[in-house]
């Protein structure tokens, strides 16, 4: 039985599907939580590991995602400081998508 869709609505506050894109969608942020998910956690390491990311686009891309409570950031008082990212419960919620768009990809890539 397929199910009936109705007209997209692109206002995140009565649309699930917009509100998850405003929250997960775009180039870097799968990728980032992909990377947190699988012990990536630190600034510099996700830096090399996600390839054409900037500086500045992983900063901005990690300031979000820990705004819309996806991530936590804790912050070491060692020399060199020393900052990890790490998955909230909220943020682990949104494994189970990523892992699909993994799957997804794998099955359709030529």
């Amino acid at each position: 039985m397929k199910k009936e869709l109705s007209a997209p609505n692109s206002d995140p506050a009565s649309c699930p599907v917009t509100f998850c894109l405003s929250v997960i969608g775009g180039k870097w942020k799968p990728v980032i939580l992909f990377c947190i998910a699988n012990d990536v956690n630190r600034f510099g390491v996700m830096q090399r590991t996600v390839a054409g990311i900037t500086k500045q686009m992983l900063t901005k891309q990690l300031r979000e995602l820990e705004g819309d409570g996806l991530i936590s950031r804790k912050v070491y008082a060692e020399v060199p400081p020393r900052v990890d990212y790490a998955l909230t419960d909220v943020g682990r919620t949104v494994l189970p998508i990523i892992e699909l768009m993994k799957e997804w990809g794998q099955a359709n890539m030529q």
